[in-house]
């Protein structure tokens, strides 16, 4: 079976309990997050839910994948199948590491698997590298704006 994976990270100066309230938000998404447009759904896992995703200057797409870890405050994991599995797997995942100082180091990426994977066309990889790059950032943003708000008070 063929295997690409497109990694990306980013160090933030919050908390993991910071980070990972705003990454689990999915209401909020909207308000933020230029990749990820919409996720709903339980964040439970072995449950399905619904997300939206968009690299900028791209079409969007509606995924419905599964939860396949949920431990707060270090990793999410999801897994969608385009196509029969083994086609076109995508595992989507968030890690944040421990740096120390106050500064975690939030990991976004996607393992593709299938036989399809020598076909992906090089832009859905620099759109989807673009995408994560960009919700790094944002995420980053927010994250220490609410961690700096929290000091104040």
């Amino acid at each position: 079976m063929f295997r690409k994976e497109i990694r990306t990270e980013i160090d933030i100066l919050a908390s993991a309990d910071v980070i990972w309230e705003i990454l689990t938000d999915f209401p909020s998404y909207k308000k933020w997050n230029p990749f990820i447009l919409y996720a709903r759904g339980e964040l439970e896992e072995g449950s399905h839910f619904e997300v939206y995703l968009q690299p900028s200057g791209r079409k969007g797409m509606t995924f419905k994948p599964v939860w396949t870890a949920v431990n707060p405050p270090n990793e999410l994991r999801w897994l969608e199948f385009l196509g029969p599995p083994g086609l076109l797997d995508g595992e989507h995942y968030f890690l944040l590491e421990e740096k120390g100082a106050g500064v975690i180091r939030f990991v976004q990426g996607e393992i593709f698997k299938g036989v399809l994977v020598p076909f992906l066309p090089n832009s859905l990889k620099k759109g989807t590298l673009r995408g994560f790059r960009d919700m790094n950032r944002a995420l980053k943003k927010k994250a220490e704006t609410v961690e700096s708000q929290t000091d104040t008070e």
